[in-house]
């Protein structure tokens, strides 16, 4: 195996307790929870709504909407609908509703006219109704801003990696393709791998060197190889060793965004278990008239190759 480098752990901890540990998600997140952090250290209200998913950003979204109205239909309520005029309903359930719509309309400074508040306390729930209104949808229309503007790298990795022949002699392969129509230029790569020690409970890192860690252009597949050489800390493990040792291949990618002129990142890992041996990836750019093709849904077939 190569010489360690000092203090080359990605700012990973050293020591695994756990078989089967699992430094980096197929999420790109680190399998990390941190307990007992007081709450206003914990809470990060920007970053939670950014990174959320759309799913629970709109429902998060619509249930702030939908309680408020709640809330100020009941203060209506507390203060007398007699204090709004226009309400034509007599039961409590349609005053009710009548006060909750009432809010919807006052909450975006809509007011369609056949209600209007009445006397000084209604007033002055209105009023702070109508700002509040005005605050959040600022706010929402921040975050959906924000969202919207995040650069994101949604690279897309093979599902497995292999170990495939490669110049008389083997290699450890993945492969990634841009799924997107944005241009992703001069993409870089890098490859390390989380080892556990014999009889510890300690494990070692190795930077793996890479046939070709950058591409100035992504526009096709890129199938990314880490030659097994004499200089390679795979070189004599088998697939048994990996297991045994828990091996975790982490990869990072970082690349340029012409949509969004940043620097964008992509993270993504591989264990033991999820490595074929003896095959390699099949081929997948095709000539479509005076253009290429590619088939993104084959992206991870691969087909068996005997290993050198």
């Amino acid at each position: 195996m190569t010489e360690k480098n000092a203090f080359n752990d990605l700012g990973l901890d050293t020591k695994t307790s756990t078989e089967g540990y699992r430094t980096l998600g197929k999420n790109g997140r680190f399998n990390v929870r941190k307990t007992n952090v007081p709450f206003a250290e914990r809470f990060n209200f920007f970053h939670t709504l950014i990174s959320m998913t759309w799913t629970r950003f709109f429902t998060l979204l619509l249930l702030f909407y939908f309680m408020v109205n709640v809330l100020f239909a009941c203060i209506y309520l507390l203060i007398g609908v007699e204090h709004l005029t226009g309400i034509k309903n007599n039961s409590s359930m349609g005053n009710f509703f009548e006060a909750f719509f009432f809010s919807a309309q006052t909450i975006t400074t809509l007011g369609y006219g056949r209600i209007a508040p009445i006397g000084i306390m209604a007033n002055i729930f209105a009023a702070i109704e109508s700002l509040l209104g005005l605050l959040g949808f600022a706010l929402a229309t921040g975050m959906l801003y924000g969202r919207f503007s995040k650069p994101n790298a949604r690279i897309k990795y093979s599902k497995n990696a292999t170990i495939a022949p490669y110049n008389k002699i083997n290699a450890f392969m993945f492969r990634v393709v841009n799924p997107q129509q944005n241009q992703l230029i001069e993409v870089e790569v890098h490859i390390t791998l989380s080892l556990n020690r014999s009889n510890s409970d300690k494990r070692d890192f190795y930077f793996l060197d890479i046939e070709r860690p950058k591409v100035v252009f992504f526009p096709y597949t890129w199938t990314i190889v880490h030659p097994i050489n004499h200089q390679s800390p795979l070189l004599g493990l088998s697939q048994k060793d990996l297991q045994e040792k828990d091996a975790e291949f982490i990869i990072m990618m970082k690349a340029f965004d012409e949509s969004f002129s940043q620097t964008v990142y992509s993270r993504n890992s591989y264990k033991a278990n999820e490595i074929k041996w003896g095959e390699k990836f099949v081929y997948l750019v095709e000539r479509n008239k005076n253009k290429l093709s590619i088939d993104i849904s084959r992206l991870n077939e691969t087909e068996l190759s005997p290993l050198n």
